[in-house]
């Protein structure tokens, strides 16, 4: 890392490494100029680690000249001018630290409200900014046609044993295909846009203060998934992590409960930036948001199984089983609040 520090110029007082957050290395730096965020890109997981620069500097300078006091996590480059830097195979970026927290877990219909309001506000703010400007840095990670074919290419290709002992989860996800036939028509719509949508909406991927006695989100960060999309990616991706009392690696199903309070939280909140921006079709589509992301995590998570686990991988025998009956038992409740 000392070598890292010296391509920014800094004066290093100390450093410690972030445990928060799964796909890249984290470390907040002290410098005798300020405090910085410095990270690792995961190339393993994100195959164009120039295409996530390219987006996060793109949307900083647009920003910049239309919102400037937007509070958003602009990357500081390199004495070289770069602002992102290969390193011994490894690739770096820096940001200036921004004070406040991140949340584990969400614990109330106000953090809620905060969260979506900033997702959306995001969003909100970058209308204008033309989609195809950015870069896909995660191909197809929404498609939800895509995941369904992957998933009958399972059932004809996975583990036969694995196949017969989850036929239940397996009818169950081909009873739903409506809900892809419901997608296919929605992102064909005429009333349906592409814009920039962050599509890794879980509620760590925002930042909170107290500053004024009242617990407020700040600023939206983790930007590697940021790119064109649909907006039921996001408030999807909401309601998916932020409605169910219990995350998505609880076995006994019976523990799982569905807060209806904290799904008209995250509406409420996406829709006080959003509602001008939504055209009626796609706020008639809002809940189907939820539905969208569960069913397709639902399936990832069993198409994974039935490859014996070649994706996710898994910590011990049946876990991505485990994570897509958890899924799908979501999406039944989640149904019930329609």
């Amino acid at each position: 890392m000392e070598n890292i520090f010296k391509l920014f110029g800094w004066n290093v007082v100390n450093y410690e490494k972030l445990s928060q957050g799964l796909i890249n290395n984290t470390y907040t730096v002290n410098t005798l100029s300020g405090e910085y965020i410095i990270q690792t890109i995961n190339h393993h997981v994100f195959k164009d680690p120039k295409a996530i620069d390219h987006n996060i500097n793109t949307i900083s300078q647009y920003l910049l000249n239309t919102n400037p006091n937007y509070k958003f996590s602009h990357l500081v480059p390199a004495l070289n001018g770069l602002t992102l830097i290969e390193w011994e195979g490894k690739y770096y970026r820096a940001f200036q630290k921004i004070q406040g927290y991140a949340l584990s877990v969400l614990e109330n219909e106000n953090q809620a409200f905060e969260a979506a309001s900033q997702f959306g506000k995001f969003t909100r703010f970058l209308t204008n900014l033309n989609a195809d400007e950015l870069k896909i840095t995660l191909p197809d990670f929404h498609n939800l046609s895509l995941r369904y074919q992957q998933f009958l290419q399972a059932l004809d290709q996975g583990n036969i044993n694995r196949i017969q002992a989850a036929s239940d989860a397996i009818n169950f996800l081909k009873s739903n295909y409506s809900i892809v036939v419901k997608y296919e028509h929605f992102i064909h719509h005429s009333e349906v846009y592409k814009r920039v949508t962050h599509h890794d909406t879980k509620i760590s991927n925002v930042l909170f203060n107290k500053e004024t006695g009242q617990e407020k989100a700040i600023c939206v960060i983790d930007l590697d998934t940021v790119m064109a999309g649909y907006f039921i990616s996001d408030i999807g991706d909401m309601c998916r992590t932020c409605l169910c009392n219990v995350s998505e690696e609880e076995v006994n199903l019976d523990l799982l409960k569905v807060d209806a309070q904290k799904w008209t939280a995250i509406k409420t909140g996406y829709l006080s930036q959003m509602d001008q921006v939504l055209s009626n079709f796609e706020k008639e589509h809002l809940f189907f948001g939820g539905q969208f992301m569960i069913y397709m995590q639902a399936l990832r998570f069993l198409t994974d199984h039935l490859n014996m686990d070649n994706y996710y991988g898994a910590k011990y025998e049946g876990q991505n089983k485990v994570r897509a009956l958890n899924q799908i038992r979501l999406l039944e409740l989640y149904n019930q609040l329609s």
